[in-house]
């Protein structure tokens, strides 16, 4: 009888768990508290220091084949768990990520959802415990904000019927409003930030993208939001531009096909006290997959020199400029004199109109050209657009990695729907397999994939410094890019392609297409290369504008383009930004500010006190009127037992980057 007792007694705790149809998950800190409730209708709410954030919202996935996931399924149990683990990466921005979370699953009969509690927000997720494949038909995710939230949102670019708005760029400017005003009409593509009543900052996003397709939010009732998924492509023709892209001429009635116990896409919450902690969150690399494989140690991120931004302008040589082999030679001998790691060619090296990537232009000698890079230590890295690349990845990647080329950047998918999600995914595990790194261009944000293929070093889906070739005076590309680092980058790298070295005053900018110029200070272009989480940089202008400005591009050169460390040090969205990264024994400190004109105080509290050598950028007196203007200074730091600062004044559009390296190292 005793041990029937103690039986009872062990199976309590499960039998009380199975009855619950409320559940209360905690951040590990205790101050985002997650409430799940239980009902035909499957809900989540979640709170931040005591104050609501998000109300009830459902969630729930329609099949084809199956009974939905919903509240209607057979409920078996809830499971807790508990992680803290250090995680070693490959090309992050720092060398091991801290993953801990408190974890609640809710089991039901054909179903698992899984919610995980960060300090720093929320994530949930489906898991399919059916041992078929199934066809999603639609899934709900709602967002229903506790109050009429202020909003920091990208929408798709053309305002028309969401059937058309499928096929975009990922690239637009951010629209400030409150989140009952959105667009009724518009889908916006992620992340998207939000500000509380409180005052906490609100991102959502997502991670693990593989193999579905991605979240857009559109309106939902008063002050909710929703998920939108794109439909599965029905039929693809080649076309777009140069007949590199794939148009989706009919869609199915269905958002997805996927194979048995299929774990979904993780839907990311983050919440956090400052803006500043946007700048410098892991929630996406966190809820990523593990890596692929255990051998990464092929994969070199590092900086290209790049040909299209700045048209091939090269001067003061003896044969004329262009997309020829001589061209790529002399990229060849600035990047190799620079310690510049790769050399891109980009659009015009294959036949165009063609999308056959093995229809070489005759002025281009590919083989000469990849020996040459090779014998002065560089990487060639190809650009090819979606449907060249499509028709024949093995055979492509094959081709040119035997060749001795290094990698692709591989543009114009502008979609993601379930079957580019798949191209993306099979892209990474073939170039992966030729030891080849890839730069996606033309692309949506980083979700995911970047954690179990670190071969995938960057994803554009950000409104670069390419628009500055085209976008007219009225365009404000210097507030865009103190707003980019706490929404965009919370996804991950970008591939801005910074580092021009004609710099324009708000009042002087003008496009030129073939010799652009940014907005903005030389300093600002200069912080960009701390500030803009990229392990593939890019330096988008002339190899003779930066050997006619050697101090600038020494610099440039010598940034790393992955860390050790990284610190948010302060910054308000839209305003400004400052933030700290480490390599080894040396520490860089990029800031920017909006058109404000503005003096910072970096607080260098994280640095331990002795003496240290400073190499500082900062704004010349007279930027605020030519933005070229900068003085470089070189001098002892130190930091003392007590508050330590370094003050900088930032011209309007400006910025500052410094290097600090302790005496003796």
């Amino acid at each position: 009888m005793k041990k029937i007792l103690v039986l009872v007694a062990a199976l309590l705790p499960m039998l009380a768990a199975a009855a619950s149809k409320s559940f209360t998950l905690n951040s590990p800190n205790g101050r985002i508290v997650a409430t799940i409730e239980r009902g035909k209708t499957i809900t989540y709410s979640l709170a931040f220091d005591g104050k609501p954030v998000l109300d009830p919202s459902a969630v729930a996935m329609d099949l084809k084949e199956a009974d939905d996931f919903n509240g209607k399924a057979k409920f078996q149990k809830a499971i807790t768990a508990s992680e803290d683990e250090l995680i070693p990466t490959v090309a992050y921005k720092r060398a091991v990520v801290r993953n801990h979370y408190n974890a609640l699953t809710l089991r039901y009969k054909t179903f698992d959802l899984e919610l995980r509690a960060y300090d720093t927000g929320l994530a949930y997720r489906f898991v399919s415990r059916l041992d078929k494949p199934v066809t999603v038909e639609d899934e709900r995710a709602e967002f229903a904000f506790a109050d009429d939230v202020k909003t920091t949102v990208s929408y798709v670019r053309e305002s028309t019927p969401e059937d058309n708005q499928w096929f975009n760029s990922f690239e637009n400017r951010y629209a400030e409003h409150p989140v009952s005003a959105w667009h009724k009409n518009r889908l916006a593509f992620l992340p998207v930030a939000f500000q509380t009543a409180s005052g906490a900052r609100v991102c959502i996003t997502e991670s693990d993208l593989l193999n579905y397709p991605g979240m857009y939010l559109g309106a939902d009732d008063g002050t909710a939001l929703k998920g939108v998924w794109a439909p599965y492509p029905k039929e693809e023709e080649q076309g777009g531009h140069n007949q590199l892209q794939g148009i989706v001429k009919s869609r199915e009635d269905f958002i997805a096909k996927v194979g048995a116990n299929e774990a979904f896409p993780w839907r990311i919450v983050a919440v956090v006290p400052e803006d500043k902690d946007l700048l410098d969150n892991d929630l996406v690399f966190c809820l990523s997959r593990p890596a692929a494989q255990e051998d990464w140690s092929w994969v070199k991120p590092g900086k290209v020199a790049w040909d299209w931004w700045n048209a091939w302008n090269i001067y003061g040589v003896d044969f004329e400029a262009g997309i020829n082999t001589a061209t790529y030679q002399y990229y060849i001998d600035f990047a190799a004199s620079q310690g510049i790691e790769y050399v891109i060619m980009d659009e015009g090296w294959a036949v165009k109109k063609k999308a056959d990537l093995f229809q070489i232009v005759p002025a281009i000698d590919m083989k000469a050209i990849v020996d040459y890079a090779k014998a002065k230590g560089v990487g060639i890295i190809l650009w090819a657009g979606y449907w060249a690349v499509n028709r024949d990845i093995e055979g492509i990647f094959k081709h040119y990695a035997e060749m001795g080329v290094k990698g692709f950047k591989v543009d114009f998918m502008d979609r993601d729907d379930q079957q580019m999600v798949q191209f993306y995914t099979k892209v990474a595990q073939t170039a992966a397999k030729y030891h080849l790194i890839i730069d996606f261009h033309g692309a949506f944000k980083p979700c995911g994939l970047l954690r179990p293929y670190p071969n995938v070093l960057n994803h554009e889906g950000v409104d670069g410094l390419e628009q500055m070739k085209w976008a007219p005076n009225e365009v404000d590309q210097v507030t865009y890019d103190v707003q980019i680092p706490y929404i965009r980058m919370f996804a991950g790298p970008m591939d801005y392609t910074q580092g021009a070295m004609r710099n324009a005053t708000r009042k002087n900018y003008f496009p030129v297409n073939s010799e652009p110029m940014s907005q903005g200070t030389r300093c600002r272009q200069l912080a960009e290369y701390v500030i803009f989480e990229a392990p593939f940089t890019m330096l988008c202008d002339s190899p003779s504008n930066y050997l006619a400005e050697p101090e600038c591009t020494r610099f440039i050169a010598g940034v790393p383009t992955v860390w050790d460390e990284t610190i948010a040090l302060d910054g308000t969205m839209g305003e400004s930004v400052v933030i700290a990264r480490r390599k080894g024994r040396e520490w860089y400190i990029g800031a920017m500010t909006n058109w404000t004109a503005r003096d910072v105080e970096i607080d260098l509290g994280f640095l331990p006190a002795g003496k240290y050598r400073l190499e500082l950028y900062r704004d010349g007196v007279n930027a605020h009127r030519a933005a070229r203007d900068y003085k470089r200074e070189e001098r002892p730091l130190t930091i003392s037992a007590g508050e330590s600062t370094l003050k900088v004044h930032l011209a309007p559009g400006g910025g500052c980057v410094a290097k600090i390296t302790a005496e003796g190292w």
